[in-house]
């Protein structure tokens, strides 16, 4: 038999109807694949309902019948992607990767980018827009003061005051933010051209290693009421070392529809065209508590 270890880039611009999550659609069509034994998709990053993905990853393993050789990994992209049953999901790129490679263990960092928009209401947002978005019905905001708050929330700290108010203390809060911003968006070219003067686009971006379950969404709220002027960039700070999810100002959460999954980094990995082989650098196998995602990010 042919062992064969692969990391794929996995699109995924909706989540399938309740019940049917990602990871069973990719599995179901994997079996088409004929392994000996069942293939099994390790994703590297879970998304909850409602909260989309341009690139996340995913390690599976197939072992093919004696004298078989591997799918090459352009073969096993265009497989998956003919067998899949959901239009919503693709398999962007796939790589050979060492067999005790894993797509969540091994990543370095996960970029989650938030999407908002100033000008409009959702009355008159782009029913194209609607579900990747949040329509703030506003025509300003304070882009300066989110910038500043934002600055706050960067490098290590414990997080604890962004995490559910419900959930279970297991998870360890202390994580490194090691970047947030707020930029400026290209124009969407599904707004109407008369609103296309009027509304703006805004990415709120994140990268850090792993993050607490809901901890993106409410970063984003705070940045968000910041902007608005409702909180200020003193009382992100202040709300971030109480160390308590219930301060502040009630329980901000962000939606989950503007919320994307942008991208999972490797140490390594070079996307460029060509390439199909994942060298991994010289690295410590082992992985601590606190180096391991935790839970889905919302």
């Amino acid at each position: 038999m042919w062992p064969q270890t692969v990391t794929s880039g996995v699109m995924a611009i909706k989540r399938p109807k309740q019940g049917i999550g990602v990871q069973n659609l990719l599995e179901k069509a994997a079996e088409r694949l004929k392994s000996v034994t069942p293939v099994k998709f390790n994703i590297s990053s879970r998304t909850d309902t409602g909260v989309h993905a341009l690139g996340n990853s995913a390690h599976l393993d197939i072992q093919r019948l004696t004298g078989r050789p591997p799918f090459s990994p352009d073969i096993l992209t265009l497989a998956l992607n003919r067998h899949l049953e959901h239009p919503d999901i693709r398999v962007i790129r796939a790589f050979r990767a060492p067999d005790d490679f894993h797509a969540r263990f091994e990543a370095t960092s996960r970029t989650y980018l938030y999407r908002v928009a100033t000008g409009c209401s959702l009355d008159t947002f782009s029913v194209f827009e609607r579900n990747l978005c949040w329509a703030l019905g506003t025509d300003h905001l304070d882009v300066a003061a989110m910038q500043e708050a934002a600055q706050h929330l960067q490098g290590t700290h414990n997080f604890q005051a962004f995490r559910s108010a419900s959930e279970d203390n297991w998870q360890n809060p202390v994580k490194t933010l090691l970047r947030a911003s707020v930029v400026p968006a290209p124009a969407s070219p599904f707004t109407h051209p008369q609103e296309k003067r009027k509304v703006q686009f805004w990415d709120i971006e994140f990268e850090s290693k792993s993050f607490l379950y809901k901890q993106v969404r409410r970063m984003t709220a705070c940045l968000v009421a910041v902007g608005l002027g409702t909180l200020t960039p003193s009382q992100v700070k202040e709300k971030l070392e109480s160390q308590d999810p219930r301060s502040g100002p009630g329980l901000l959460v962000a939606p989950a529809q503007g919320l994307f999954l942008k991208s999972v980094h490797y140490e390594g990995l070079d996307w460029g065209p060509g390439k199909d082989w994942y060298n991994r650098p010289s690295v410590s196998r082992g992985c601590s508590p606190g180096d391991v995602p935790e839970g889905p990010v919302l």
